[in-house]
């Protein structure tokens, strides 16, 4: 039933009625992290509720810094502003807090964190954040080829599911499609517009250039994560109206010439990629085989016709819940243990 470990560290999750939270905690027994104790958190409102959870009937807590305080690592499913005003009153309690919000993804003093990637980028660091959905499961797939090619230009777009605007946006997806079934009409709270049977090729808020924030956060974090300061890469994004796992497609130009075929085996051996390309027998990544899946789909890999023997075109699929967010954020906390090992553990 549990994976309790004595001397393992406490972890909380906060904000585990969510999608990510309810993931956080199934990826954490999945993973079987040695923790000694995991206490669940999220407002008041779920306060004294009862959850099943694979570590058995669990109470919810409502959230406050003293109780979150007595765990080593805690793990924010939540929003921004709240991430900004409680990960730094944690971590002056020494806790090491691995945020899944974009609050401190783009500050110079914190790690951004892919553990395929840049592990070594953790340190001793007590706030550590998780990336953008979108861009961990397109960076995995990239940093690979960068190693081996260089990169030099990268353009995305994205097929992004619902399951990106949380719980909510799932629901909404479901109901709306029987809506329109019934009746042939659609609403929308979550999304900008009726989702079902439709693509929105709008996510988060628009900015000065044009680009929404969800495209700038592709730029912005794969600069970041993969330590390319100037990386070109420029992303469409477009909500579909699938339940999760996102998909992209993206074409890229490197440094040196590069094959398919040579690609494919270097992502064969990558860490968290799953090579799925045999076009002829119709096999390719998709959303419906990718959701649950702990690694990234690649495949429809050839030679872009653009860059020629420079280029590359691949289309790639990810759990959103998953390394897009919940299981990475898991990773991070196994690189921290491992990092710290006893001295992550205080006395409460």
């Amino acid at each position: 039933m549990s994976h309790f470990v004595a001397s393992g560290p406490r972890v909380a999750v906060v904000g585990v009625t969510g999608a990510v939270g309810k993931e956080m905690v199934n990826v954490l027994h999945d993973r079987a992290f040695p923790l000694s104790e995991l206490r669940l958190f999220a407002s008041a409102r779920s306060a004294g509720k009862t959850t099943e959870t694979p570590y058995g009937t669990k109470t919810i807590e409502a959230f406050t810094v003293d109780a979150v305080a007595e765990c080593d690592i805690a793990l924010l499913a939540v929003s921004g502003d709240f991430a900004k005003e409680f990960a730094p009153q944690l971590a002056a309690r020494g806790v090491t807090v691995i945020d899944n919000s974009s609050a401190f993804r783009y500050d110079d003093d914190k790690p951004l964190v892919i553990p395929e990637i840049n592990p070594d980028a953790v340190g001793d660091a007590r706030i550590i954040a998780n990336p953008n959905c979108t861009t961990a499961i397109l960076a995995v797939a990239l940093w690979p080829l960068h190693k081996a090619f260089g990169l030099k230009k990268v353009i995305v777009s994205t097929y992004q599911a619902a399951s990106g605007a949380g719980a909510e946006g799932m629901s909404e997806l479901e109901d709306q499609a029987r809506a329109y079934l019934d009746t042939g009409k659609a609403d929308n709270k979550v999304f900008a517009h009726p989702l079902p049977f439709n693509l929105i090729p709008h996510i988060d808020a628009f900015q000065d250039n044009g680009y929404t924030k969800e495209e700038m956060k592709v730029t912005w974090e794969s600069r970041k994560i993969m330590g390319i300061p100037d990386l070109a890469l420029s992303c469409t994004a477009v909500r579909i109206p699938t339940s999760r796992a996102h998909a992209e497609s993206a074409v890229i130009e490197f440094a040196r010439p590069v094959t398919p075929d040579a690609a494919r085996a270097l992502l064969a051996d990558a860490p968290g990629v799953k090579v799925v390309d045999d076009p002829a027998a119709k096999v390719y990544p998709m959303p419906l085989n990718a959701s649950g899946k702990y690694d990234v789909e690649v495949g429809r890999i050839r030679q872009n016709l653009v860059f020629g023997d420079h280029g590359l075109e691949l289309f790639v699929c990810g759990d959103q819940l998953l390394k897009g967010a919940a299981l990475n954020a898991v990773q991070i906390a196994e690189v921290v243990l491992d990092r710290r090992g006893e001295s992550l553990r205080r006395s409460a």
